[in-house]
């Protein structure tokens, strides 16, 4: 909450009354998504605190979906939700839906590199992929939408995993690993590509959100033979990459 000059201090009760209300409606009422329980707070909190004007809530929690293996055999994954939500009084009220997702990716610039040095020709349809190192890659990528439009989570999390060098699943048998690796060898990428996919699915996948709705992806990369990480971002609108497209 923001806090006026005349005053010295904001009554924090009142925020504990409010979540201890949304904790008991939500038995009886389930909320359709973490940015709706975001969005909830955020106008009760301006409606106890007459003296305020503005309101902000962040929320995360953890998810788990059913994936499918190379193999076709079922898991349970995790994920982490982010959600945000503000409320500028007579001014509406902005939401933001996210989430936090693991995969893999293969480097193409060492997979370059040995392809010079042991003169491969392994580009044949069919054959296996040159050699590279893996990175664990963590991405989020966010959403932010007037509080009329809806993103679904779980599409946000399809978007990510498809835009890693391979998913990557809490159990595998030998047979699923090496699958994995070998998928992931099969598309390269840098962690720039990471965020350049995600931007490209996020535009093919929500055609009907305004040009105003802001996209965050952050994607790092855990390197295996470097000391450091390689880390690549994007802040922007949907507007801006549709105008980038023409």
């Amino acid at each position: 909450m923001d806090l006026p000059s005349t005053q010295r201090g904001s009554h924090l009760s009142r925020n504990l009354e409010v979540i201890a209300e949304i904790v008991e409606q939500g038995v009886s009422h389930p909320i359709k998504g973490l940015e709706e329980l975001a969005a909830d707070i955020c106008r009760k909190l301006l409606d106890k605190h007459d003296y305020a004007t503005y309101a902000e809530v962040h929320i995360k929690a953890d998810y788990f979906l059913e994936r499918t293996l190379p193999t076709g055999r079922k898991s349970i994954e995790s994920y982490e939700l982010i959600a945000k939500a503000t409320n500028k009084r007579g001014d509406g009220l902005m939401k933001m839906i996210g989430a936090k997702v693991i995969g893999m990716t293969a480097c193409p610039c060492a997979m370059e590199s040995v392809d010079e040095i042991q003169g491969s020709t392994l580009k044949k349809e069919g054959c296996l992929p040159t050699i590279s190192h893996n990175q664990r890659n963590i991405t989020t990528a966010m959403l932010e939408v007037p509080e009329e439009n809806e993103v679904d989570a779980n599409d946000i999390i399809e978007i990510v995993e498809a835009s890693f060098s391979s998913p990557t699943f809490e159990i595998l048998k030998r047979a699923e690993e090496a699958q994995v690796v070998i998928n992931a060898h099969r598309n390269p990428k840098f962690v720039e590509d990471v965020v350049r996919d995600n931007l490209a699915l996020i535009l093919k996948r929500f055609p009907n959100l305004p040009d105003d709705t802001n996209v965050t992806v952050s994607s790092e990369s855990e390197e295996s033979i470097h000391k450091h990480n390689a880390m690549a971002e994007r802040v922007t609108t949907l507007g801006e990459l549709r105008r980038n497209l023409v």
